[in-house]
């Protein structure tokens, strides 16, 4: 076998490695795992143990020198680019334009939203997104261990006295009815958070657009001739809709609105859990108590107020089927929104 050993090691020497594949067949002849060398391993380990111990120096050192071999040869094959022609610059060419840049499809559907309900009357209000319980909770109905709070499980920042994020852009409305009188015309629009699993239908924050009126003898009729002017606005006058029956504490009667599914066309996906249908908002009249903590007078006023998730109209608009894809910032779905803007009076916001 020392005689095997001496001839492979005469064959390894005299083999010259000019090119890639030459490189290859080196490694399959020699150290690859049907290779020479690994064949006389094989032998090897039918040999008696005096054989081995005299024996197994060499074609170790064999193998060693193999692998060496092969890695130089490897290392000198590496082809290093040549540094590139520094070529002179001429500095009366013009200069590269500006990238154009792209609104975010949220801010783009806010901004429509706005544009809407201003053209209708709405003044915009704006609040603090940290708030306390009785902004958030105790001022719209909700009293303590009261089971609706759990359908709001949120994020306190500290218990007493309570403070929050807001859950909803409501908290917004409580302070421009005390701070107003009637009659009041108003929307806020702001992110609020709730405790909720992150998927592609729900996150712990989101953006809402919350709207009011409160004035003498606002009836459900003024509620949902706004809302019907509002559909056909956003998503056009073909859009079928419709008002389903609900509980908000505070609104009395309450409704939720729905619109034929746009991703599938009322044929049923997983937006809409296989319905058809998408709810868009929640509505009602405000209830009597409310106003009253409000200091309005229930007797002499009445008002609606509804709300709704800009995530989810921007789904229904754009036919985007994650909820998540508005926060993870990924540039290729972002730069589908380069130049739009996305309603005709965008001069108003370009000020």
């Amino acid at each position: 076998m020392m005689d095997d050993i001496a001839r492979l090691r005469e064959k390894m020497n005299t083999t010259f490695i000019e090119d890639k594949a030459g490189l290859e067949r080196f490694r399959q002849d020699f150290i690859g795992k049907k290779g020479c060398i690994a064949h006389l391993f094989e032998t090897f380990k039918q040999l008696p143990i005096a054989a081995k111990k005299a024996i197994g120096p060499a074609l170790n050192g064999l193998k060693n020198e193999a692998e060496k071999k092969f890695k130089s040869a490897a290392s000198a094959l590496e082809v290093v680019p040549p540094p590139a022609i520094q070529q002179p610059v001429d500095v009366t060419l013009p200069a590269f334009g500006a990238a154009i840049g792209s609104l975010h499809p949220l801010t783009i559907v806010q901004n429509k939203i706005i544009s809407i309900f201003q053209r209708m009357g709405f003044n915009l209000a704006e609040g603090s997104e940290i708030v306390g319980d009785w902004h958030n909770f105790g001022a719209l109905n909700f009293p303590e261990n009261h089971p609706a709070r759990d359908l709001q499980d949120t994020f306190f920042l500290q218990l007493n006295p309570a403070q929050l994020l807001r859950t909803h852009t409501t908290s917004v409305q409580i302070s421009t009815c005390t701070a107003q009188s009637p009659p009041i015309r108003s929307i806020a629009v702001g992110r609020v958070f709730r405790n909720e699993a992150i998927s592609a239908r729900s996150h712990c924050f989101f953006h809402q657009v919350d709207g009011m009126y409160i004035d003498t003898a606002v009836t459900f009729s003024d509620l949902k001739g706004t809302i019907y002017h509002f559909v056909e606005a956003m998503f056009g006058e073909a859009t079928k809709l419709r008002f389903r029956a609900s509980y908000f504490p505070f609104t009395e009667p309450s409704a939720e609105v729905d619109i034929h599914c746009r991703l599938c066309q009322g044929k049923g996906c997983t937006v809409c859990k296989y319905a058809g249908w998408v709810e868009i908002l929640g509505a009602g009249m405000i209830d009597p108590n409310v106003l009253t903590n409000c200091q309005v007078d229930p007797e002499q006023y009445s008002g609606f107020a509804f709300g709704m998730g800009i995530e989810r109209i921007t789904m229904l608009l754009y036919q985007i089927d994650d909820l998540r894809l508005f926060s993870e910032n990924h540039l290729a779905f972002l730069r589908q929104f380069r130049g739009c803007l996305g309603f005709s009076d965008a001069a108003v916001f370009a000020k």
